[in-house]
């Protein structure tokens, strides 16, 4: 997928088929985050689907905003069919996740505690809880081009960033200037090498959980063992 390639300012209606495809992809999101509140696991979902601007190759992508046990997030998610475990880490300044890769949709929790301004990435690229999903809101938020997408009654309206001072977007996507910069870096630099690879991405064995995976892993990579140092001793990892 490209990133950062801007673009120009321009108001896209969405057609009958668009409407349709939405619905469908939020009908996905809504079933499993209606399961995970069953289970008391509070999610959200983020990008296209939350703003509206989703196309046949758009993920459902759900987040879990708190540390939680591995376990029993991968009870929650079982009936709806468990592809892959995979522990990422989008840059070193990113929190260590977990994804659960499912049938039709992906599911990331953090292993280790946020930073307070974490969030704001996921408010930068646009988000909705359950309750928001449920009323049909759409959100504005900043895609994977650098495209401001603000949702309009019948579609959207799109504003290259380039075209709008940083801390104006800040302040109208309620994020830090620091989160605008820092997505502003990471997504040109993307763009520069051609791919939209994470800094760390690997596969958790059948046989492991994801918290006895990623501490095997810190005692190999130094930088993970900066980053874990802290919870090592949490009780997940006994």
């Amino acid at each position: 997928m490209k990133t950062a390639v801007f673009g120009s300012r321009k108001k896209v209606k969405y057609t009958r088929d668009h409407w349709k495809l939405l619905r469908e992809k939020r009908k996905i999101a809504k079933e499993i985050m209606e399961t995970l509140k069953d289970y008391g696991i509070p999610s959200i979902v983020y990008g296209s689907i939350a703003r509206g601007d989703v196309k046949p190759t758009s993920d459902v992508d759900i987040f879990i905003p708190l540390l939680i046990p591995s376990y029993k997030l991968e009870l929650a998610l079982q009936d709806f069919g468990i592809l892959e475990r995979r522990i990422i880490q989008a840059t070193p300044n990113y929190a260590i996740k977990g994804e659960i890769i499912l049938e039709e949709a992906n599911v990331s929790f953090p292993l280790v505690k946020m930073r307070e301004k974490e969030m704001d990435f996921y408010r930068f690229g646009g988000y909705l809880d359950l309750r928001g999903l449920k009323r049909n809101q759409r959100i504005a938020g900043v895609d994977k081009r650098l495209v401001l997408i603000v949702p309009l009654k019948d579609g959207h309206y799109e504003v290259p960033t380039n075209e709008i001072d940083k801390s104006e977007l800040a302040r109208f996507l309620n994020v830090c200037i620091e989160v605008v910069e820092e997505r502003f870096r990471v997504l040109e630099r993307r763009r520069e090498i051609g791919r939209t690879g994470i800094f760390l991405n690997e596969r958790v064995p059948e046989t492991e959980s994801f918290e006895s995976y990623l501490a095997s892993l810190s005692f190999q990579n130094n930088h993970l063992k900066r980053r874990m140092k802290l919870f090592l001793k949490h009780p997940f990892f006994q």
